[in-house]
Formats: C-alpha cells, sequence, structure tokens
C-alpha cells in the first residue's frame, strides 16, 4: 500500500502527514489491519528499539471532583462506586509507589482529583515526591493535578517532578460536550506552562466518546503543535454512574488504527498504550506494543488493570523488554532538547503561559524537536484522567474544600452536565459495564503490580 510506504518514510525523517494521510489510516479496512500496524512498527522501532517503559499510578485523593468531565467516575454527580479518600501520607503514597517500581515500573504518575492544586498542596505533593525518590533510585515521577496557577510549575520542578501531564483528550471542536466547567484552552495553557518550568509535558487523548475520526485527527494534530514528550492514548472506560456508561463504540482494530495514526503524526514522542487498552484490545494487547513504547503496569484509578505479572509475561511473549532506569526514553535529539529547557534555553517559552514553540517532527535542530503529550491524565481544570495518561478522571487540587484527614464533601449540588447520545455500539465492541477498582489504597488488598 503506498500511504503506508509513504507515512513509514515521513515517520522516520519526523515529517509531518497530511491529515488527508491520517485520515487515511482510520479508515482502512480491517483486513489491512496488519498491514498498518507492520508499517507504524517500523517507524517505532526506528526511534524506540524493543523497549517498553512501565509506568504506575497513585492515586493520591480519589473522587468528589467539582468538575464535571462526562468520562471521569470522580466527576461533580457521579454515581460510580469508587474509593474516596483525602490526601495520601507522603509515605503512604511512597510505599504505594513502591509496588509499582519493584514490578519494574520506571515512572510513577501521582494523580490528584480535583480542580487544581492549592499552594498547600503543591507542598504536599513535594514533600511525597522527595519520599518517593528517597526509596526508589532512578524512578521518574509525573504530577497530574489539574490546573496549575502562576509560579506552581517552576515550584514542582524545584521539588523534583521530571514531568507533568494534562491531557487535551478530545478536539477543541467538541470539547464543550465533554466537559464544562473548563476550557480546552485551560488544558493547553496548563501544558505550556509545564514545559516552560523545564518539565517533560506528557498530553493524550481518550478515544471512543463519540467523536468523528476528523475530531481524533484534529487532536493529535494540536498535540503535535503542542510538542509535549509523551502522548498517552487512553480508550474510554465506560464506568456505571457515569454520562458515557454505555457508550461502546471501539473495536480492537479501531484501537490499532488510532494507535497507528498517532505514531506516524507523532513519530519520535513516548506514545503511551494507556487507559481501556485491557477492555478493548483484549487479546490483541501485543500487537499494540508494536505501536507504542510505554504502557502503565496493573491498576488505574478507579478501573482495575491487568495483572502486572500478566503485563511482564506478554511484554516477553511479544519479544520486547523492559526499559530500564538506566536508559533513556527519549530520542537523544529529544532528550538534548528537554536538558537544554531545563537549563534555560527557552525551547517551550521563557515564561509560564507562554506558547511553545516548533511542533512536534520538526526538522530543525536545537530546542524544537517532535514532541508527544498524555495523562493521564490524566487540562488546565480538568485535571487527572484515568490512565494519566490513563484517563478517566477530572481535575487535581482540593475541588470541593476538604480538608486534610477528612473525607472531601462536594461544594455544590451537581451541576447539569449537557447529554452525550449513546449511539448505537460499534459491531464486535463489547457492551458490559466496568466494574470499579476494589484492591489497594483503602482496601485490605495488594496493589494489582
Amino acid at each position: 500500500m503506498e500511504l503506508l510506504k509513504t507515512l513509514v518514510d515521513k515517520g522516520l525523517r519526523r515529517e509531518l502527514p497530511t491529515r488527508e494521510e491520517a485520515l487515511a489510516v482510520l479508515a482502512t479496512a480491517d483486513d489491512d489491519v496488519l498491514d498498518v500496524v507492520a508499517a507504524a512498527g517500523k517507524v517505532r522501532r526506528a526511534w524506540f528499539g524493543r523497549r517498553v517503559k512501565l509506568n504506575y499510578l497513585v492515586n493520591l485523593k480519589s473522587g468528589l471532583c467539582p468538575e464535571d468531565c462526562s468520562y471521569c467516575s470522580q466527576r461533580l454527580g457521579s454515581r460510580a462506586d469508587i474509593l474516596k479518600y483525602t490526601w495520601l501520607k507522603p509515605e503512604e503514597a511512597a510505599a504505594a509507589a513502591g509496588a509499582g517500581v519493584s514490578g519494574g515500573a520506571k515512572r510513577v504518575c501521582l494523580v490528584a482529583s480535583g480542580r487544581g492544586p492549592t499552594d498547600r498542596d503543591v507542598e504536599r505533593v513535594s514533600r511525597t515526591i522527595e519520599a518517593i525518590k528517597e526509596q526508589n533510585e532512578g524512578v521518574e515521577v509525573c504530577a497530574c493535578l489539574g490546573l496549575l496557577s502562576d509560579g506552581q510549575a517552576a515550584r514542582l520542578r524545584e521539588a523534583g517532578a521530571d514531568a507533568y501531564n494534562h491531557n487535551l483528550n478530545t478536539s477543541e471542536a467538541t470539547y464543550g460536550d465533554i466537559t464544562t466547567t473548563h476550557t480546552y484552552a485551560d488544558r493547553v495553557t496548563t501544558v505550556q506552562q509545564a514545559q516552560a518550568a523545564g518539565m517533560s509535558a506528557c498530553s493524550g487523548l481518550i478515544a471512543g466518546m463519540g467523536e468523528t475520526d476528523e475530531d481524533l485527527v484534529d487532536v493529535v494534530f494540536s498535540l503535535r503543535e503542542l510538542d509535549p514528550d509523551s502522548v498517552p492514548v487512553n480508550f474510554l472506560i465506560p464506568i456505571e454512574g457515569t454520562p458515557l456508561a454505555e457508550k461502546w463504540q471501539l473495536t480492537p482494530q479501531r484501537c490499532l488504527r488510532i494507535l497507528a495514526m498517532v505514531r506516524f503524526v507523532c513519530p519520535d514522542v513516548e506514545v503511551r498504550l494507556a487507559g481501556g487498552r485491557e477492555i478493548h484490545l483484549r487479546s490483541l494487547q501485543p500487537l499494540a506494543l508494536h505501536l507504542a513504547n510505554s504502557i502503565f503496569l496493573g491498576d488505574y484509578l478507579t478501573t482495575e488493570g491487568q495483572a502486572g505479572k500478566d503485563d511482564l509475561a506478554m511484554i516477553a511473549d511479544a519479544g520486547f523488554e523492559v526499559e530500564g532506569t538506566d536508559t533513556t526514553t527519549l530520542p537523544t535529539h529529544r532528550a538534548d532538547a528537554l536538558a537544554a529547557a531545563r537549563a534555560g534555553c527557552g525551547s517551550h517559552g521563557g515564561a509560564e503561559g507562554e506558547a511553545a514553540s516548533a511542533g512536534c517532527g520538526s526538522a530543525g535542530g536545537g530546542c524544537a524537536p517532535c514532541g508527544d503529550a498524555a495523562g493521564a491524565a490524566e487540562g488546565a481544570g480538568g485535571g487527572a484522567s484515568e490512565g494519566g495518561g490513563a484517563s478517566e478522571g477530572g481535575g487535581a487540587s482540593e475541588g470541593g474544600g476538604a480538608s486534610e484527614g477528612a473525607e472531601p464533601v462536594p461544594a455544590a449540588a451537581p451541576a447539569a452536565v449537557p447529554a452525550v447520545a449513546a449511539g448505537a455500539p460499534t459491531a464486535g465492541a463489547r457492551t458490559d459495564l466496568v466494574a470499579v477498582r476494589r484492591r489497594g489504597v483503602g482496601t485490605d488488598l495488594p496493589p494489582n503490580a
């Protein structure tokens, strides 16, 4: 197929495909999906070899978020039967992180529900970062706390945060159909603040919320322009008690096409296979490793993931290897640009809030390499997504005004959320609802890592 040859050539050169080419990838037939995976796999291996980076989520504060993100079990008005608790103490979070690190995780993602952190919250998270790094040499820490205020990104970086996650989630045109309590522009601004402070930016998307192919291409092209270093690709986890509970529109083949499109558009970024992979890709998960070079290990924020031992077996059986802490994830040109940004070269703007410079895939040298975006989360104001890259969640501040040591209480009654049409599920899509997590923090069961 001439299209795939063209896309491979462009990916190896970090050249941006056309919108028409990206749309054509999503439109390929199921009979051609293995050809699509093979082509995108060439690009993945050229930049990342056969390495797979493992990431582990720690949910610092769960539930009762004031934001109304339709996909999130922690949203205002959610009827999902999830665990709810206020801030973990640093030693509790460090112990939770240790479970993931012992399973091979190279990055720990610290997520908190809410709109955005208070200055006191930033202090809490700073102490948690210190505790985790004291116990785990070489581990990366990514914070996912929602909308950042002036100066907070710099404080997190000074505390040792290596990265910050804030997902765009969907296209700007359809964003208001998913969330009304903050804007798409808020999310973009937060990612830019993280970049300006010298943190590696992580921003991605959620597929399966009723979007069109054009919406998917729009958000991925926006991510390329925003130029983060990692892009989590989440597949909607339809949780009972949320407005999108019955939105089942994904098949394993469509998930693979989406991942391939992301890889072609952002060839040299850390593409992370995030929330929902187990329920939508199912037995085709190993094929996704030929497209994504990063996954979450174990559980997500409020939903149970695949057992960590099964993830490790899948990676080995597929002929890939777990990336160690002594290996740099990003290609040399991206790693050098990130180091320069941390030294103050201004590759992503000289002050917090300035626009990022050259987009993902720019062929020039210096501080404008190709980039990616994730999770997690996990928007400014929208906060942490399940999978945080792993997406499901909203925000990251105290939101409802919780005090330390007490379960937070919503400040107001649930706000009305625009209805999202359920639509008929795609043929072959699963239609059963997802059980919330019943292990880890707040239970007597160990984390699933």
